[in-house]
């Protein structure tokens, strides 16, 4: 588990925020600003718990739908260590919960299939909340529904017609990659297993979960403008952070690092917002939402390995995978 990986992401990036303020304060005056966005910190991070705990409670009922109960806190620290890695590059840094389920019984094929599902409608998601600025923010919604639909298209395809996958998965055998066809076939069994949360009952119930939690986090962003003096039509204020993920999501960067941040810089922009006040909004959010959960991840992770060490050491041997 490379727990230093997510750390020096999270050392670089801090430093590159603070970079950038202070280049934008030297003509600018945004650390003027910063005590009023550190005393708006503690609600935005409030938010993004809830806003986790809504995620959560889909999670639990995905899994409990699939036949596995899931019981107090080292569940929820399983899901929170997804977040740890997120800002890691080259990895889905949220399948590290298979580490954490497999070692409460649930076969990481059943956590592929709750990721991809939960993703799959976290867009969608998203996508709607976005749709409150239609027309407000020139062509970038024509792009982003493009993006979602093409994503979806690619996992429902994938769910149905697992041999295009399977055929990956061999041919990646053939050419003597065993561990790279290994996690192919893994996501096969995953997507596959997606199909029974798709009814309309459960897909509706899921994309609702998932609206009302990226909409408390589109409800922070939207209050922190104003404690930050913007006065935008609330409309406007609620569409730009999910715009903003989109458009990270489809940079394929991890954590959508620094394009998010551009896109909600722009978007502010173009409703009149000045540059370094829009920059400090950017990292104020991106703060209390990504930083935070990479935070957050870390000290599940780094808690759960403790306790299944010593659980190791009390049975006398052995170790975990």
């Amino acid at each position: 588990m490379r727990i230093n990986h997510a750390l020096i992401s999270l050392a670089i990036v801090t430093a590159a925020y603070l970079g950038v303020l202070v280049w934008l304060d030297g003509e600018r005056g945004v650390f003027a600003l910063l005590p009023t966005l550190a005393s708006a910190m503690p609600v935005l991070l409030a938010l993004t718990v809830a806003s986790w705990l809504l995620r959560y409670a889909r999670w639990w009922w995905l899994l409990r739908m699939a036949g596995h109960q899931l019981n107090g806190w080292r569940a929820l620290a399983a899901y929170l260590a997804g977040f740890a890695f997120t800002a890691t590059p080259g990895k889905v840094g949220e399948l590290v919960r298979i580490r954490y389920y497999g070692r409460q019984g649930v076969p990481a094929e059943t956590v592929v299939a709750a990721f991809v599902f939960e993703r799959m409608l976290d867009l969608v998601a998203v996508l709607l909340l976005a749709f409150l600025g239609w027309g407000a923010f020139g062509g970038i919604y024509t792009t982003l529904l493009i993006f979602v639909t093409v994503v979806v298209a690619a996992v429902l395809v994938c769910a149905f017609f697992p041999a295009l996958l399977q055929a990956i998965g061999d041919r990646l055998v053939a050419w003597s990659m065993p561990r790279i066809a290994a996690v192919v076939l893994t996501v096969c069994a995953g997507v596959v297993g997606l199909r029974q949360w798709l009814t309309v009952g459960r897909v509706l119930k899921a994309l609702l979960l998932g609206i009302a939690a990226w909409g408390v986090t589109a409800g922070a962003f939207a209050w922190l403008l104003s404690e930050l003096g913007m006065a935008l039509p609330w409309q406007r204020a609620l569409a730009i952070y999910p715009a903003a993920m989109l458009a990270g999501a489809a940079s394929m960067l991890p954590g959508g690092l620094g394009s998010t941040e551009a896109v909600i810089v722009a978007l502010l922009g173009d409703q009149g917002v000045a540059l370094g006040l829009a920059s400090l909004a950017a990292v104020g959010i991106r703060l209390a939402t990504l930083w935070f959960a990479i935070v957050a991840g870390l000290i599940a992770v780094i808690r759960l390995e403790m306790l299944d060490r010593a659980h190791v050491r009390r049975a006398g041997g052995g170790t975990y995978s």
